[in-house]
């Protein structure tokens, strides 16, 4: 019962933790630390075997390395295979649309996106891996956004912000009906660009004009951070680390501009003051989201915030040196202070190594 509500990434961890148990056992039986009789050895060996054919069977894991890499060559198979299906119905469009009579091309319009969700749907529980099922996914992302904008060109629909609302809802729709990151990830995008639409238009800008103003970002990135913790994705691979990568990019990133280019912001002081308000807003929050991340056991808010906290401190490097510094001192001084992280880094990592060795 307990294998079911396992994820498939969670199955594959098992395997993993199975073979990983069994070359410990024949590396400690060498050294002779300790013996398992041939009778235990039976027990577990059949019980490993029985283990490994029902999540093979229930998840489509790999059980060996050979499965492994052949699994890496068919997920990149099927992205290839999905982005030449998006670009040759792209191209299809555009060579033989003008042949067709209005009534033709809107039903095309409406009943291609449809009749690929469907697809999906089917195949997304027929497969396990559902490789075939991501291809129609994002065959039937592309058809969808492709036909919104060629029915709005057919109707002269004047353009808006809500078209990315709308492709946002389906790409989320396609993602968690057959587990795709990347689909999630043009969700996230779409959703976050529209957010930010809206705001500039709150504000007076021009919809398409939002990237102009980079605080536009700030809002959606905490709202799509804090998403994963509203819900569960225990069946779903690498959705949380979506999340919280492209909510830190788009936070860090606009700070980081903010941080070198102040007269863009919507703060009413002078640039220089703005600069300095958003480098120490950068430093702050890279700090706390490392602490966050090591605290909550999330590395990749770890890793991201390290990378912006480090181009925080090169981007300050480079505004107080670089002008007069001779630059083989300016590199010296980058390599002296990223040996001083290292040595942070490894001072905070051996404080975990030992509190966890105390529990």
């Amino acid at each position: 019962m307990e294998e079911k509500q396992l994820s498939q990434a969670d199955a594959q961890q098992r395997v993993d933790q199975i073979h990983a148990f069994q070359q410990e056992v024949v590396v400690l039986e060498r050294d002779g630390i300790f013996a398992v009789s041939a009778e235990q050895t039976e027990q577990i060996r059949d019980y490993h075997s029985q283990l490994l054919n029902k999540l093979a069977a229930a998840y489509d894991v790999d059980t060996s390395i050979q499965s492994k890499q052949l699994t890496i060559g068919m997920k990149i198979a099927s992205l290839l295979g999905a982005l030449a299906m998006a670009t040759s119905i792209f191209f299809l469009f555009y060579q033989f649309w003008g042949y067709l009579g209005t009534s033709i091309q809107v039903g095309i319009l409406i009943i291609a996106p449809i009749a690929l969700l469907l697809l999906v749907l089917h195949l997304a529980k027929k497969e396990h891996s559902a490789y075939f099922s991501k291809i129609a996914a994002l065959v039937s992302l592309s058809c969808f956004v492709l036909n919104l904008s060629m029915l709005g060109q057919i109707f002269n629909i004047t353009p808006s912000p809500n078209a990315f609302a709308v492709w946002a809802a389906f790409s989320f729709l396609l993602a968690y009906a057959c587990n795709a990151r990347l689909l999630l990830f043009f969700g996230i995008v779409s959703i976050s660009s529209f957010i930010a639409m809206k705001l500039g238009s709150w504000s007076g800008v021009y919809w398409i004009s939002f990237g102009e103003r980079p605080e536009h970002f700030f809002i959606p990135s905490l709202i799509i951070f804090m998403l994963p913790q509203l819900t569960t994705h225990n069946r779903y691979t690498g959705f949380e680390a979506i999340y919280w990568v492209t909510a830190m990019i788009m936070l860090f990133l606009p700070i980081l501009i903010l941080s070198n280019w102040g007269r863009i912001s919507y703060l009413n002081w002078s640039p220089e003051l703005i600069e300095g308000f958003y480098q120490i807003i950068g430093f702050a929050l890279s700090a706390f989201a490392i602490w966050l991340g090591v605290k909550r056991h999330w590395s990749e808010v770890t890793n991201t915030a390290n990378i912006f906290f480090i181009l925080f401190l090169y981007t300050k490097f480079f505004d107080w040196w670089w002008e007069w510094m001779p630059k083989y001192v300016f590199f010296f001084i980058l390599g002296l202070s990223a040996l001083l992280a290292l040595m942070v880094f490894k001072r905070l990592r051996l404080s975990s190594l030992q509190k966890g060795a105390g529990r």
